[in-house]
């Protein structure tokens, strides 16, 4: 019996180990690390903010934190936007999921998807929850393109805001 429990336990710690040492790879997320300043428009209005894409714990995870501000118009008052996205590893190492969380109480989970110069962000189907996209496309060294899109199906998605960011 002890030495059933011996070898169970040494598995285990072999295993862990094993999935520790995954050899990470931010490749595909190098162009996007920094800081940003951005100016776009959609439903919120037109309007501006910063964000900042950064390693966090030892490079095992790409931390972004965002803050933007849409002014009051007539209709609508100041709209002020804090969120944050921990993009994290899947067990072979890739950077293929992220979770993100905002100031109006919003969690989404997405799934991540690759293109020439493009990282795109799709949030898992829930019952009653719209579907989301956000996509990065690399327009140069110093700006990309942002934008954020929704989908009651999954298939047809709408533009909710689009901007440009410039590196600062």
């Amino acid at each position: 019996m002890k030495k059933h429990l011996l070898i169970t336990i040494t598995c285990l710690a072999l295993t862990a180990s094993s999935f520790a040492q995954q050899p990470t790879n931010w490749d595909k997320w190098n162009w996007l690390l920094g800081q940003w300043k951005g100016e776009g428009s959609g439903q919120p209005g037109q309007g501006g903010g910063t964000f900042a894409f950064s390693f966090d714990l030892d490079k095992k995870v790409i931390v972004r934190k965002s803050h933007s501000e849409y002014p009051a118009t007539a209709n609508k008052p100041k709209v002020i936007h804090d969120d944050l996205m921990i993009v994290y590893l899947d067990v072979a190492g890739n950077p293929s999921k992220a979770i993100y969380f905002d100031n109006e109480g919003h969690t989404i989970n997405y799934s991540i998807n690759y293109a020439d110069n493009t990282i795109i962000l799709v949030s898992d189907k829930t019952s009653n929850t719209p579907v989301f996209r956000l996509t990065y496309t690399l327009l140069d060294n110093n700006f990309i393109n942002t934008k954020f899109e929704m989908s009651r199906d999954g298939e047809k998605f709408i533009t909710y805001i689009e901007g440009k960011s410039k590196r600062v």
